[in-house]
């Protein structure tokens, strides 16, 4: 980018906590609202950079707002030419054992922010900027823990939407609940219906080589993230010892993360991030990652950002679409056919609904 770049003047971290049109349970916990970080970041010349985070956690929510408001005066008063700045705010955590944890999330922020603005000073959506363009990407409903009981109806709406795919949680506390479950949705969806499931790190190496090979006959798409996620030995005996796909990722803290999976042949496929991998240039490096591996990618959770970069990134294989923020955006994403496409407009496309927002500010 050259030196006309647009120079950083102000960055603004708002904490609150919005409502979830559903509230995730999971095998590991639960996620009643969803507890976010909004992130501006100002130009001399009068573009925002936009982005949010997730914490999953309330009681993290001001640290990281502060966190990102110092990280920010870093770059105050820089250009903003991404690359160069995500390279200087992941310095200043070099004596600290590198950028992972919440100083990781504030520099993904930042970056993500940064790319919104580099893309809106050249006038494209972030998937021109990088090379390619906004196109539709299939993506699958994610939902969280579902009783038997209630699978149909998910399963109807899951199909009145248009979806191909459909993802949600398990770890019951038996295997035959587990197994119910799966069935019971199996029965509402066409047979060629992707069907995918996540443990949520809930269970152990011998007990989720038990039920996966009990798993193995229900045509499965993926089993995702069922024992700790950064036990990649653990993950290369399951993915040995089934022959369902495992899934991984979501966790990698940055590509040397994905890597280390990579070369431990802990699974089959891999979904980053985008606030865990490092923003847009950590997704980048990602991809770069997964094309040598050979690895089909899809993302988690960010539907907005990851709309653009799923675009750019060679393997693609599934857009997860779980509505996060949706309460406080002007434009939510939308699901059209069963496929989410990243806006046309200039930059990533996220604008704020400010009315939303003060109210969940306030709340």
């Amino acid at each position: 980018m050259s030196t006309g770049a647009p120079t950083v003047s102000e960055v603004r971290a708002r904490a609150l906590i919005a409502p979830l049109r559903t509230p995730i349970i999971t095998a590991s916990g639960q996620l009643p609202h969803a507890p976010l970080l909004l992130i501006d970041v100002h130009t001399q010349e009068g573009l925002t950079g936009r982005c949010y985070l997730v914490a999953y956690n309330p009681v993290v929510l001001k640290s990281l707002a502060r966190l990102v408001e110092d990280l920010g005066k870093v770059v105050t008063g820089d250009k903003v030419v991404p690359l160069d700045l995500e390279t200087k705010m992941r310095a200043q955590f070099t004596l600290l054992g590198g950028s992972r944890g919440l100083a990781g999330l504030a520099v993904s922020g930042l970056d993500m922010a940064l790319w919104d603005i580099a893309a809106q000073s050249h006038g494209v959506p972030l998937a021109t900027l990088l090379g390619g363009a906004p196109r539709p990407l299939r993506a699958y409903n994610s939902m969280g823990m579902v009783r038997a009981d209630k699978a149909e109806a998910e399963a109807r709406k899951t199909l009145d939407a248009g979806f191909t795919g459909i993802k949600f949680k398990l770890g019951f506390p038996t295997l035959a609940e587990d197994i119910a479950v799966v069935r019971a949705f199996r029965r509402a969806l066409p047979d060629d219906f992707s069907v995918m499931v996540d443990f949520n790190q809930s269970l152990t190496v011998a007990e989720t080589i038990r039920r996966g090979h009990a798993l193995d006959d229900e045509n499965l798409a993926w089993i995702e993230e069922p024992i700790r996620c950064d036990d990649y030995a653990g993950y290369a005996q399951i993915a040995a010892a089934l022959k369902t796909p495992l899934q991984l990722g979501e966790n990698f803290s940055g590509a040397f993360d994905m890597h280390a999976a990579l070369a431990a042949n802990a699974c089959d496929y891999v979904m980053p991030d985008a606030q865990q991998i490092g923003g847009v240039t950590g997704w980048l490096r990602a991809a770069d990652l997964a094309q040598a591996y050979s690895k089909d990618f899809s993302s988690h959770l960010f539907v907005e950002v990851s709309a653009h970069l799923l675009a750019v990134t060679p393997t693609f294989h599934w857009l997860e679409y779980l509505d996060i923020a949706g309460a406080v955006l002007a434009d939510p994403p939308r699901v059209v056919k069963g496929a989410v496409e990243a806006p046309g407009r200039p930059g990533n496309g996220i604008v704020w609904d400010e009315a939303a927002v003060k109210k969940y500010q306030d709340a």
